[in-house]
């Protein structure tokens, strides 16, 4: 039994009439009736009772065409989720991308890119670095937008460096310096990212190598949280530039080459990307030969 003959048998069952079905779906009356017949007889009962002026289901048909929807339906589906893995011009891209990024970089990209190819969905999921590399592991998500660069079988773009500084309340003591080693943070309280964060693996560095080991008083995984809690008096934290002074804090520069973080756009390398995904990548890194999305470094 031929897919198209249960599709027609959904059309004649819709319109009741296979003269007029045989016109919608431009082929022959005994074209169709053939294949009507190729069907009853395949299943061994009738699908339908003809009558003066059209045709109309028998209890079993009712089966037959029921389960013909749902048959048809699930073929159409098909070939809409292969559309979105195949086609590079109207498909799916599943993009991951950090808290921190959520208004800046990522809608930056996003309408450079769309720009290029409207047709391209971009299904987003914002996450911290550790939950990206896990769905990134599954499959559930095509690319990230993350920071560091993930271990094992990863692609990596840079997209952009920030130099993170430390933020202070107003009224601190250290307000007025002009630059800060991290060896004078020892005795202060942090305010930080809970444990396991990407964010966090890069902070206790930075205070390892400088030999300190600041309490912590308070945890989040939002970095504006974090300066707000810092405004408030509630401890120092390191942040990137961009988020000192959001809330009042004072943000200084940290002596240290260490005190930065690139962010990157990364992939599996260990399998294909869908085809959507491959022109969002190949569109990102071949950013040097077409205008440059802002706040992006030239390669």
């Amino acid at each position: 039994m031929l897919l198209r003959d249960l599709a027609w048998l959904v059309a004649l069952a819709d319109h009741g009439h296979v003269t007029d079905t045989a016109a919608v779906l431009r082929t022959s009356q005994p074209t169709l009736s053939r294949a009507l017949a190729r069907v009853e007889a395949e299943l061994g009962a009738r699908v339908f009772e003809r009558a003066h002026g059209g045709v109309h289901l028998t209890p079993t048909g009712e089966i037959v065409v029921a389960a013909a929807r749902d048959l048809t339906a699930r073929y159409d589906q098909l070939l809409s989720d292969l559309g979105s893995v195949l086609d590079p011009d109207a498909g799916v891209v599943r993009l991951a991308f950090l808290d921190s990024i959520a208004t800046s970089l990522v809608p930056r990209l996003l309408r450079s890119f769309h720009g290029h190819a409207p047709r391209v969905r971009v299904l987003l999921s914002q996450e911290p670095a550790h939950e990206i590399g896990r769905d990134l592991g599954t499959g559930a998500v095509d690319l990230a937008i993350t920071s560091p660069r993930p271990p094992g079988d990863h692609g990596w773009y840079p997209l952009q460096e920030e130099r993170l500084v430390l933020v202070v309340p107003p009224g601190h003591r250290l307000r007025d310096r002009g630059r800060v080693r991290l060896e004078e943070l020892a005795g202060e309280e942090l305010v930080t990212t809970p444990a396991g964060f990407g964010y966090r693996f890069l902070v206790d560095a930075l205070l390892r190598d400088a030999g300190v080991s600041p309490a912590i008083s308070f945890e989040s995984q939002d970095l504006a949280t974090i300066e707000g809690l810092v405004a408030a008096g509630l401890g120092v934290a390191i942040v990137p530039e961009p988020f000192a002074g959001q809330s009042g804090t004072v943000g200084l520069p940290i002596a240290s080459e260490g005190a930065r973080r690139t962010i990157g756009l990364t992939w599996r390398t260990d399998r294909p990307l869908p085809a959507p995904a491959a022109r969002f990548r190949d569109y990102v890194t071949g950013s040097a030969r077409r205008p440059a999305v802002p706040g992006q470094p030239a390669s």
